[in-house]
């Protein structure tokens, strides 16, 4: 019996993709011009800046994560949209009193401030951030971590997300995982890390969870 829920937050809760689209494209034209493609920055999508940047050019990390961040921060209430469905669920498993949590890659600021434009604040007890742990997803400290502040039990919690991160990180810390189809990295990607479920519309997680629909 599922009580408690985990979510990813960027592509999972809230469209941030064409944001993080832009920002890296804003940062890497300005080091690289005409050197990576959209692909290859969608593949960057779901893991912490620092490792996608230093994959890069080590000595520039930190340079080029702050161009991003400026960029992400300038741009972020213009070009991050809604999910359908999202608010609906999570209003109905809140008010039948499922522990909702926030566990995501990025830092707290970001964090809030997409939680606050999509209004989903009030919803979650716990958000856990790239901030807060010392391993980032797909270790499965940030999970961990986000059961241990909500008091859950790994037989009645999962974790939800857009990326194989999420879905890793809830395997290696041995909960139920759910993989929205509608990743950006597509359904294939998600189906091919072996999710307990996938869901095409987030409503879809009323009937995972037990929870009674009017």
């Amino acid at each position: 019996m599922i009580k408690t829920l985990l979510f990813d937050l960027d592509g999972t809760l809230i469209n941030t993709n064409e944001l993080i689209i832009a920002s890296f494209t804003h940062t890497l034209e300005h080091y690289y011009p005409g050197r990576f493609t959209r692909q290859d920055i969608i593949a960057f999508i779901g893991e912490p800046l620092e490792e996608s940047f230093s994959r890069i050019d080590e000595e520039r990390t930190d340079d080029m994560v702050a161009m991003y961040r400026e960029h992400n921060h300038r741009m972020h209430d213009s070009l991050v949209t809604e999910f359908p469905h999202v608010y609906e669920t999570l209003g109905i498993l809140a008010e039948q009193g499922f522990k909702l949590g926030i566990v995501t890659t990025k830092r707290r600021k970001t964090v809030l401030m997409g939680l606050k434009l999509a209004k989903l604040e009030e919803f979650f007890d716990v958000v856990v951030t790239i901030d807060d742990v010392d391993n980032a997803k797909p270790h499965p400290e940030p999970v961990l971590r986000a059961m241990k502040a909500l008091n859950a039990d790994v037989t009645s919690t999962v974790m939800i997300g857009d990326s194989p991160y999420d879905i890793q990180s809830g395997k290696n810390a041995n909960v139920l995982t759910v993989g929205v189809a509608w990743s950006i990295k597509g359904r294939a990607v998600i189906e091919s890390e072996k999710p307990d479920f996938v869901i095409d519309d987030m409503a879809e997680l009323l009937d995972i969870a037990g929870a009674a629909v009017k």
